[in-house]
Formats: structure tokens, C-alpha cells, sequence
């Protein structure tokens, strides 16, 4: 394990040393690189900081306990332990926030009890839809993201429904 803290140094060191054997200059090459990433950058800056706006207000709110509180007769039918329902609805905004939700789930529940096993497969299994389409459609030409993020949706919402039934037949 520890050999791996060398392996950054190592990929550094040889790609300084091709780029040495093929005469290449590195410190041009990286300014030309930078120069052609600010543009993504700018284009970028406003979709993720709408999605993290948005994301923040909606549990400033309140809005995710109303939701939350709508949404725990359907958890129950598809036998989704509610104490998951909040990483449910933040994954598809913020992959940090859902990580944070997780942390707290197993640390609150330890890390083999049931609602632990479906929040770490919900996790795994889930995309964070919103922050990905802002990157994707920032980019393309094609704005129209509204069928790809309900396409998306369902499929975390099945997702979800697949992974906790699979714990339960693990559990």
C-alpha cells in the first residue's frame, strides 16, 4: 500500500522524460493546454454553480422534509429503509453532499447493519444526474436535457429499488 505514494512521482518523472526523448517542450505545451481549458472553464462556471445554488436551497427550504415526508408510504411499499431518503434525493444533485449523508448513515447505523448496506449500494448505484447534465449540456449544442434527466431519474429511482431489494436478500 504505501508503494502508491510513489506512483504520482513516477508518472511525472516519465512523462517529463518522454516528452525530454521526443523534444517536446513541457512548459509551452502545458501553457497552450491551460490557454485552451479557460474557455471550458468559463463555460462550465455557471451550470455547477446554478446546480450547487439549487441543491443548497432545497434543503434550506424545507423542501426536502416535505418531500421526504411524501415520499416515506412509497419507501415502505418498496421496502427502502427512510432513513436513506435523504442521500436518495441529494444524489442526484451533489455527489459531495450524498457522500457527507453517507458518512453520517454509517456512523449512525455501523457499517453492517441494513440501512448502511442500502445507503453504500444507493451510493454506488445512483449518478449524480443534475451536476453531470450541467457539465454535458454546457457543452453540447443541443440544450434540450429534459428527457435525458427524466430518463436518468427513473433510472436512479430503479436503481435504488434493485439495490435495497439485493441487500435484503444479503442481509
Amino acid at each position: 500500500m504505501n508503494g502508491f505514494i510513489y506512483l504520482l512521482p513516477i508518472v511525472a518523472l516519465l512523462v517529463f522524460i518522454i516528452a525530454i526523448v521526443k523534444k517536446v517542450n513541457v512548459y509551452q505545451t502545458f501553457l497552450n493546454g491551460v490557454k485552451e481549458c479557460l474557455p471550458l472553464l468559463y463555460s462550465l462556471f455557471a451550470p455547477i454553480l446554478a446546480v450547487l445554488f439549487m441543491s443548497e436551497l432545497f434543503t434550506i427550504s424545507g423542501l426536502s422534509s416535505v418531500v421526504l415526508s411524501l415520499l416515506e408510504p412509497i419507501f415502505s411499499v418498496f421496502k427502502i429503509p427512510t432513513e436513506i431518503a435523504p442521500l436518495v434525493l441529494l444524489k442526484p444533485f451533489s455527489g459531495s453532499g450524498s457522500l457527507a449523508i453517507l458518512s453520517e448513515i454509517l456512523s449512525t447505523y455501523g457499517a453492517e447493519s441494513y440501512v448502511s448496506l442500502c445507503a453504500i449500494a444507493v451510493f454506488g448505484s445512483a449518478e449524480t444526474t443534475f451536476y453531470v447534465s450541467a457539465i454535458y449540456y454546457s457543452l453540447c449544442k443541443n440544450k434540450n436535457a429534459t428527457k435525458a434527466i427524466i430518463i436518468s431519474l427513473v433510472a436512479n429511482v430503479f436503481a435504488t429499488i434493485f439495490a435495497c431489494f439485493i441487500c435484503r436478500l444479503f442481509y
